[in-house]
């Protein structure tokens, strides 16, 4: 078998890791293993591959750690990164039930219907009014009422 294809299936299979693991360093290692098999395709000594796989994965991870922070840390600051009930906080949501003081009424988010009630246990909410989620306890969602643009 030709060394280059063995470098390649290495090199595929570090990158295929990578996307299940998502650890840059398996990704530069990767990246080695394609350098050296470039070069082992034009008949370089082993020892010379050996040695561009390594220094090829040492400038890959310096070049690569900080691009992957950055993008790590922006997707750790937005807000749709929240998932399940956390990404319902801070919505806006429509009554489609009356909700009364104390009671429980519902509303729609996303054509999704939820069970909510007031934090204010004397605020009110008529069908078509707007609302804002503020919590949660199991499916019932805590709601407040916008501020008013007139306040």
């Amino acid at each position: 078998m030709y060394p280059w294809i063995i470098w390649l299936i290495g090199a595929g299979l570090l990158i295929l890791i990578e996307v299940f693991s998502q650890m840059v360093w398996t990704l530069c290692i990767g990246i080695g293993c394609l350098m050296a098999s470039l070069l082992a395709a034009f008949g370089v000594d082993p020892v010379w591959q050996i040695s561009a796989a390594g220094i090829t994965a040492i400038i890959a991870y310096f070049l690569l750690v900080p691009v992957a922070r950055k993008w790590q840390h922006k997707a750790s600051r937005r807000d749709d990164s929240r998932t399940g009930m956390d990404a319902l906080l801070g919505r806006c949501a429509t009554v489609t039930e009356e909700i009364c003081p104390g009671q429980l009424g519902r509303v729609r988010i996303d054509g999704d219907c939820w069970q909510a009630r007031f934090e204010d246990p004397k605020a009110t909410a008529r069908r078509g009014d707007t609302v804002i989620v503020q919590a949660y306890d199991s499916i019932i969602l805590t709601v407040v009422s916008p501020p008013r643009a007139d306040a």
